[in-house]
């Protein structure tokens, strides 16, 4: 029973505070008469919703497709150059300047380039866009971790006669994990933005984002937050799988420290 309670403590808030939103949105469409090419009512965009759930169920698998891939390379590359870095002070201070010009950059904007790169028909671009975004809350989560272990401990494993081995085993590693999901769980909404967004540029017609700016330029705007609508299935989705691995972890190694 406490579990159920846990349960609908965390799923019932959105879940109230959702159909409050589609409320509120349905009671602003019909009492203020909004015109659909402003912001059309729900009612039209689950219509939409419905009529195209082929297309924009194999759009949202093309769209999550390369978002994860974009995920996956992007958390690689950023957990591994963080543990060199935590490993090797020079490439620390190397590598800082790279990474924060890698922050301020705005990724999606190297779509054109990059399809220029690798050819309008490939999705390489759109995955290589959501690692880049995925890149930097990924490695500054898992630098920030590997940096959290107190000295005592260090040294008390040092006193115990520990190899390199056991003490990334026994302190660094379990203090830096729920530092390192801390960035995975921001970095999978943005892995799903930035693959739709790269989408906006080119490319082949395939994904969500590719078909919102299609339906929008011929004015069926329902049917563009239709897409918009898979978009957000997408995203919850990645959010959603991601916390879940890191309550799992979280159960092995402790509480998740603020972040």
């Amino acid at each position: 029973m406490s579990t159920a309670r846990a349960l609908a403590r965390q799923v019932l808030p959105p879940v109230v505070l959702l159909a409050a939103l589609v409320l509120g949105w349905h009671a602003l469409v019909t009492g203020a008469d909004i015109p659909p090419f402003v912001l059309p009512g729900p009612a039209d965009v689950l219509d939409q919703a419905q009529q195209f759930r082929g297309p924009i169920v194999r759009a949202a698998q093309v769209t999550g497709a390369n978002a994860l891939l974009g995920l996956v390379l992007g958390a690689v590359l950023g957990i591994g150059l963080a543990v060199l870095a935590s490993a090797v002070r020079t490439f620390d201070r190397l590598a800082e300047p790279v990474v924060a010009a890698l922050a301020v950059v705005p990724i999606v904007a190297l779509a054109p380039v990059l399809y220029g790169m690798y050819g309008a028909a490939s999705e390489q671009a759109r995955v290589i866009v959501a690692a880049l975004a995925v890149f930097v809350p990924v490695y500054v989560s898992t630098l920030r971790g590997l940096g959290q272990v107190l000295p005592v401990h260090r040294d008390l494993m040092r006193v115990l006669a520990a190899s390199s081995r056991e003490v990334a085993r026994t302190v660094t590693v379990p203090t830096a994990v729920p530092f390192v999901f801390t960035g995975l769980r921001m970095a999978s909404s943005l892995a799903v933005i930035s693959a739709i967004v790269a989408e906006y540029f080119g490319g082949p017609r395939s994904g969500i984002g590719s078909f919102i700016t299609t339906a929008a330029a011929g004015s069926n705007y329902a049917q563009a937050w239709a897409y918009v609508l898979g978009g957000i299935v997408v995203g919850l989705l990645f959010y959603a799988v991601t916390a879940l691995a890191e309550h799992v972890v979280a159960r092995r190694h402790g509480p998740r420290p603020d972040a």
